[in-house]
């Protein structure tokens, strides 16, 4: 699942984001959501998220629970 839909993401999901300094290669970060910062229902880059660590970047992907 894409992280497009702010709906889709919660607090306490396993997520894949790209960092402000990876924007331009699309290396992913993969973390825990710790708080979500966008405040639209979606966004076409990607919802921004802090992860439990303190990173901030866009949703690129959602893990599910069989994942």
């Amino acid at each position: 699942m894409n992280g497009k839909y702010r709906k889709d993401i919660q607090a306490g999901i396993q997520v894949d984001v790209v960092l402000k300094q990876d924007q331009r290669t699309g290396k992913r970060t993969t973390g825990i959501v710790k708080d979500i910062l966008t405040n639209s229902a979606s966004h076409p880059h990607g919802i921004k998220v802090r992860l439990q660590d303190g990173q901030v970047g866009r949703v690129q992907h959602i893990y599910s629970q069989g994942e």
